[in-house]
């Protein structure tokens, strides 16, 4: 009797211990928590006037991404223009940037700038990403990593063309249910570098801060510029405002920069490098990493609208 009492317990035992873990009728499940990705940005990246390529800059900030991708499969590379120079050639994509930064060119996420289109038509760029540039040969796509929804821009378009991007862009803000907002392109809507501000892309900043939108990043200018929150009208606001960078880090010549502007909060010239952001549920961290000889350091943190 004994025996078939303890046979009959170890038949109950398992069901009892199954249903402590099952949530009760009408409970809703815990959430499970968005994955965290990591993004390493620069532009201004791969001169070919400067040889060989494994002895460039753009080598030493490529060997910066590709140690860290080979560790994380959830990390991107992200171009911010001007990927090849002089001119955009297709065998400057061939000889300069492929042995750099074209290591990982899967796992990048481009965007083109002037020296890009040196070529009619961007041809060295739209020819060697493909579609990883975007829907037909326009320079401009979203990317949806986790809870953000990232934004690569043309800031290269005028006219009718622009237009059709900044109403891309609007649409695609409305539609968005992402918490978190990125956008990155190549000419900065805020700058105190050489080149200074790019009223061109204001439109497009403007719909970006209009949206609630939380970090931008461009670089055209060769320096590295971390500027306070602003607002769409270009004003320091903590609360809403986008927080913005310039990476012209990525390996191209350093140029010299003017008087800070009045929200900037850390600039320099003297070191290449690229931009670590690490994007996380509601928040994300920056970090910026020079190339080995380069001291500078600049990390912090913030969080979504």
């Amino acid at each position: 009797m004994k025996k078939l009492a303890l046979a009959a317990l170890s038949l109950i035992l398992p069901v009892f211990a199954s249903a402590s873990n099952t949530p009760a009728a009408g409970q809703a499940k815990p959430r499970a928590k968005a994955p965290v990705y990591t993004l390493y940005a620069a532009g201004d990246i791969a001169d070919c006037a400067k040889k060989p390529a494994l002895q460039t800059a753009a080598a030493q900030t490529a060997n910066l991404i590709a140690a860290a991708l080979d560790k994380d499969p959830q990390a991107f590379a992200v171009t911010l223009g001007d990927n090849t120079y002089p001119i955009g050639a297709p065998s400057e994509f061939t000889e300069c940037y492929e042995p750099t930064w074209g290591r990982f060119k899967e796992r990048t996420l481009p965007s083109p700038g002037n020296h890009d289109y040196g070529q009619p038509k961007a041809l060295g760029y739209f020819n060697y990403f493909g579609e990883l540039a975007g829907p037909d040969r326009r320079g401009y796509y979203s990317k949806k990593l986790g809870n953000w929804t990232l934004y690569s821009l043309n800031s290269q378009l005028s006219g009718n063309a622009m237009q059709a991007q900044l109403q891309w862009l609007k649409d695609e803000l409305q539609k968005n249910k992402s918490r978190c907002t990125l956008a990155f392109w190549h000419h900065p809507a805020y700058s105190s570098g050489g080149h200074g501000n790019n009223k061109q892309m204001w439109p497009a900043w403007k719909l970006l801060a209009d949206a609630g939108a939380d970090i931008v990043l461009a670089s055209h200018d060769h320096d590295y510029e971390r500027f306070a929150p602003m607002n769409a009208q270009g004003e320091a606001d903590e609360r809403k405002g986008i927080r913005s960078f310039v990476v012209g880090t990525g390996g191209a010549k350093l140029t010299p920069m003017f008087f800070p502007k009045a929200n900037t909060e850390i600039r320099d010239n003297n070191n290449h490098g690229v931009l670590k952001l690490v994007l996380q549920e509601n928040s994300y961290s920056w970090e910026f990493l020079s190339i080995p000889g380069d001291n500078l350091r600049d990390s912090g943190n913030g969080s979504c609208h």
